[in-house]
Order: C-alpha cells, then sequence, then structure tokens
C-alpha cells in the first residue's frame, strides 16, 4: 500500500528539503550509503571484504542532462577504480554504472554518449582486473540499455546485465540472455511502472522472480540473485541445486544496510554474496526507493528523524 506513494514521493523536491534538513536524517542515510567520496566508498568496501563479502559499488546519480555532469560521473568512476586498485580490491569488487548517470537521456546523441562513456569505464575496469554491471532503470530505457549492453560486450562480453522481474517482457529477455560468459543480475525493480508493461502485485512480481530465475538457472550464464526476501533465497538455493550448479556459479545480491547478518550467513555456507554499495550525495531518490521496496524501513527511518542527532 505504501509503495507507490514512497516512489512518488523519491521525485519530490519539496519532500528531499525536509528529509535532508530534519535531525536524525545522516543517521538513516548512512546505513543505506556509507559516505559521499570515492574514499568512504573504498573504506566500506574493504570492511565488507574482511567479512568475506563481495562488492558492487553504484555512485548515486541519474537523470543526467549535462555533459559535463556525465563526464564528471565517468571521471569520479575511473578514479574509484584507481582507488579499489590501489587498495588491493579489485578480486571481490566491481562497480554498477547507470546509463541515464553517463549520458542516455541527452537527446537525440544520448545513446551514443552514454554507450562512448560507459566503453571508459569498461576498459578501466578491464585494466584494473574487475568488471562492470550495467544497471537497469525505467521500462522506458530497457530497450536502449540492452542495446547498449550488446555493443559493450562486443568488446567487454564479461559487462553485466540487470533485469527487473517486475516488468512483464523480463522472462524473454532472460531467455535472450542465459548464454555462456553472460552475467545477469535479477532484481525485482524499484520503479512506479504501469499496468500496460509491468504487473502491480506483489504476489505476481514474485512469482515472475521464480520463472525468470529457473530460466537464468537452467541457462549457461551467470545469474547474480538480487533479493532479500528469505523465500526466494531458499528457492534460488533450490533450483540452483535442481540445475546442478555449484556455490560459485552463482551469486546473492544484497543491499547494503539491509539485512547484514543475512549476508555474512550465507557467505559463511560457502555462497558467493555481494553487496550492492551505493555512495554519493544524491542520495535521496535511491533512500526513497529503498523504503518503497521494503516499507518495514520507513519505522525505522520515522524514528530516526525524530531522533535528535
Amino acid at each position: 500500500m505504501l509503495r507507490r506513494p514512497l516512489l512518488a514521493l523519491s521525485r519530490s523536491d519539496q519532500v528531499k528539503r525536509l528529509v535532508t534538513t530534519m535531525p536524525g536524517s545522516s543517521g538513516i542515510v548512512a546505513r543505506f550509503v556509507p559516505g559521499e567520496s570515492n574514499a568512504s566508498a573504498v573504506e566500506a568496501t574493504a570492511a565488507l571484504a574482511a567479512d568475506g563479502l563481495l562488492v558492487t559499488l553504484d555512485r548515486l546519480g541519474e537523470d543526467t542532462l549535462d555533459r559535463a555532469q556525465a563526464r564528471v560521473t565517468v571521471h569520479a568512476y575511473l578514479d574509484v577504480l584507481t582507488r579499489l586498485s590501489q587498495a588491493g580490491l579489485t578480486a571481490s569488487t566491481e562497480v554498477s554504472v547507470k546509463l541515464s548517470a553517463v549520458g542516455q537521456a541527452l537527446g537525440p546523441d544520448g545513446p551514443a554518449i552514454s554507450l562512448d562513456n560507459a566503453r571508459r569505464v569498461c576498459a578501466a575496469a578491464r585494466e584494473v582486473a574487475t568488471t562492470v554491471t550495467i544497471d537497469a532503470e525505467d521500462h522506458t530505457t530497457t530497450d536502449a540499455t540492452l542495446d547498449t549492453l550488446q555493443s559493450l560486450r562486443k568488446d567487454f562480453p564479461e559487462t553485466g546485465a540487470v533485469v527487473q522481474s517486475g516488468l512483464r517482457r523480463t522472462e524473454g529477455d532472460c531467455k535472450d540472455l542465459a548464454y555462456s560468459g553472460s552475467r545477469v543480475r535479477l532484481c525485482k525493480g524499484a520503479y512506479k511502472e504501469p499496468e500496460s508493461v509491468a504487473y502491480q502485485s506483489r504476489a505476481d512480481v514474485d512469482l515472475s522472480y521464480v520463472r525468470c530465475l529457473r530460466v537464468l538457472m537452467n541457462g549457461s550464464g551467470f545469474p547474480m540473485v538480487a533479493t532479500h526476501d528469505p523465500r526466494l533465497i531458499r528457492i534460488a538455493g533450490m533450483l540452483a541445486g535442481r540445475a546442478d550448479r555449484r556455490q560459485g556459479t552463482y551469486e546473492y545480491q544484497l543491499l547494503y544496510g539491509i539485512r547484514p547478518e543475512e549476508q555474512r550467513r550465507l557467505a559463511r555456507s560457502g555462497e558467493s554474496v555481494r553487496v550492492y554499495l551505493p555512495y554519493g550525495d544524491d542520495w535521496y531518490g535511491y533512500l526513497m526507493r529503498r523504503l518503497a521496496e521494503r516499507p518495514q524501513n520507513l519505522t525505522f527511518f520515522a524514528r530516526s528523524l525524530l531522533t535528535k542527532s
């Protein structure tokens, strides 16, 4: 019931100003976003790696409508990749990139600009022996994002894809992407989408998730199971067993700050577990989408806002 209002609030400048100025807001943000700088991201990554966890870093920011800002984002990724290499963390850490953050929305030339910028990030990642995953965004960008992924994989076949079980088309996309060498992150989706293209009930989204996951587990690629739902985590393990997959031929992915004990439990059991770690000052939209995905976090959020820092 709360999901749609929270998603609407994710784009409200008025509510953003309220949240950012209220006492205690820094505490709730720090739970989900460990810092604003590349240095803070690398520090948080090192702590997770010490717990036996893998990491994917996402520099927050999307809907970039300025070429200069897109270049700033690219340079930030190049810098954080260098810092990860210097810290000896690239064996356990990759980066996630939203194409809208590197220019996809810059008019008719946007797809070409974002492709060129993504190539630069992919080349830098390969240079330090790690990889890039191209994040999914709202349904209006899906075709363009998958086209860009296909172009990137010609030179960087290790580039990861992201698909969302909330979209009706995704089971078909999974079938197209489940080939040898392909890395595919399956998540539920965190965008408000129309009924014409997306399932509206949680049950239907979950059923789609299981269907899509079955396709990926039975395929030849590398499934990345992005969920915090205990039931879906159990189903993922069951599907992996039925597909005769060994631990390490797939991985679980969970968000930074959500169910950290489960992250460590899975890792201790021998599973590959990657933490999606966002950072940067453009955290508001990300935070609201996390609350929409998991509304029980709203109680924690409200309590934090009402507590003086």
